[in-house]
């Protein structure tokens, strides 16, 4: 019972036998296929691809696992005892870089391409000088051909006028193209983030990863000093006040005591002393104030997160796709495989009817 169970082996010789007669097929099709598939993959532009990567310092021992780890090396001392005021997470870093709002910052940035000939904003380097290919092109133009029927063509808005509220079609795109250039990583384990920029121009990707982790820094420290700068502002405000009101009360009684000099009356005595015990308030308030906007500034420096930059960006020498060869190879062996089959297939359909 078991021996008629086991499963017959396959028998190569036989499968060369039968594959041997239609050799001339794969004489033909593999070669075409490996150098066609090659010459259309050509057709695709190439892309280069830069990444940065921000570690915590290792200076910073902090309870709170990787999460903690991340948070200290932003300066998110809280965060790492999983219990402070702050509520960001460094799971939400590739959110904020896929965000409308971020990628609006990203679009005044200039740029140059590497030979020199490019020089624009990056709104307008993804709207004008993007290679596509040809089949790309005619679906892109089909579809915006289509999307126009029925419709008036809006007034251009370049990049000096977008409305993140309100975005143009042709803005949207562009928007969705910046996004599918950028990506960030987070290592849970180790609290590493890791930002990706690809683009078809190296000193372009270059340029923009370095800029993207420029733009991450500067939103964390908002959002990490935002509530000690909002109290340092207001410190400061009311600093300015009390010594604009302690400057006017010290002139008041300065010009006061000046004009009266020589008066012995008791009344004049008496608001001599009112004013100076004002101006003494007055003084008292301001040097108050004073020591707590300084408080204020020191709470914010100590608030400002301090970044290490493990990797940082740097040109690309070599593109990182498409793999041309290795795309062609791969069909290749599809087409062989699927050669095999259909011989295969049909040598069994004649045993099969004979």
């Amino acid at each position: 019972m078991n021996e008629e169970n086991k499963k017959a082996p396959i028998d190569l010789v036989a499968i060369f036998n039968k594959l041997w007669p239609h050799r001339k097929k794969y004489y033909k099709i593999l070669p075409a296929v490996l150098v066609g598939s090659y010459l259309i993959m050509c057709l695709i532009p190439r892309y280069y691809s830069c990444s940065v990567s921000l570690a915590p310092e290792s200076s910073s021992a902090m309870a709170g696992g990787s999460l903690g780890s991340l948070a200290s090396s932003f300066g998110f001392g809280s965060l790492a005892k999983l219990g402070g005021e702050d509520a960001i997470s460094a799971e939400i870093y590739p959110d904020i870089l896929a965000s409308n709002d971020f990628i609006a910052k990203l679009m005044p940035v200039e740029v140059q391409t590497q030979d020199g000939k490019v020089k624009a904003n990056y709104f307008d380097y993804n709207l004008k000088h993007q290679k596509s290919s040809p089949w790309g092109f005619v679906i892109g133009w089909t579809r915006s051909k289509i999307s126009s029927i029925g419709k008036k063509k809006p007034a251009g808005k370049g990049s000096a006028e977008i409305d993140i509220f309100n975005l143009t079609e042709m803005q949207s795109d562009v928007f969705e193209s910046v996004k599918g250039k950028i990506k960030c990583v987070v290592d849970k384990k180790t609290g590493v983030i890791t930002i990706i920029v690809q683009d078809q121009d190296p000193l372009i990707c270059a340029s923009m990863a370095r800029e993207t982790c420029k733009k991450l820094q500067e939103f964390i420290v908002e959002y990490r000093t935002n509530k000690a700068r909002v109290d340092y502002e207001y410190y400061k405000k009311l600093c300015a006040e009390s010594k604009h009101e302690y400057e006017r009360l010290r002139q008041l009684y300065g010009s006061y005591s000046d004009s009266n000099m020589d008066v012995v009356l008791t009344s004049y005595k008496s608001k001599i002393e009112d004013l100076e015990n004002e101006m003494q308030i007055k003084y008292n308030v301001y040097s108050t104030m004073s020591t707590q906007m300084q408080m204020a500034q020191a709470k914010l420096q100590e608030a400002t997160p301090a970044f290490t930059v493990l990797q940082g960006a740097s040109v690309p020498v070599r593109p990182a796709g498409p793999k041309r060869l290795i795309i062609a190879v791969a069909m290749t062996m599809l087409a062989f495989f699927g050669i095999t089959g259909k011989i295969l297939f049909n040598s069994r359909k004649v045993q099969i009817e004979k």
